[in-house]
């Protein structure tokens, strides 16, 4: 059996990286089917993203054109990254602008899965070739 991996790259989740990374932490090294159950019973706004990364990962692999196992995927690497900031003003009094940055995260998983075990064919299976049967087409002989 061979391992294969795929994996996703989700940019820009408005969420802080800390916060997206504590999630994250929940479902490393576990199996795809346990990590979105977990995913979707956690009650935190970066959960949904987490989880819809890890499911495109999970599609890529099984899309790959490769017999994949379902049961044995597993998530290989998942990591959260800081991604763009951008720079907002909020009005303040006096006719002043006070400045804050939109932080957003990069979002990176990999799933390894295992091929599917094609079954060995045996000689011994094979079925002899059948006599051929008479046409339908053929007349009888009268009598």
């Amino acid at each position: 059996m061979s391992t294969h991996f795929a994996h996703a790259y989700i940019k820009g989740v408005d969420s802080m990286p800390r916060k997206t990374s504590i999630v994250a932490s929940l479902v490393r090294e576990r199996y795809v089917a346990d990590a979105v159950v977990i995913l979707e019973n956690t009650p935190r706004k970066s959960a949904r993203a987490v989880r819809k990364a890890i499911e495109s990962a999970n599609a890529n692999l099984l899309n790959s054109g490769v017999s994949i196992d379902p049961k044995t995927i597993r998530i290989a690497r998942i990591s959260v990254t800081a991604g763009t900031r951008i720079r907002r003003y909020k009005p303040a009094s006096r006719g002043r602008a006070l400045p804050f940055e939109k932080v957003s995260s990069n979002i990176f998983v990999e799933v390894a899965g295992e091929e599917k075990v094609k079954p060995a064919k045996k000689a011994e299976d094979k079925k002899e070739a059948k006599p051929a049967a008479k046409k339908s087409g053929e007349k009888k002989e009268e009598k």
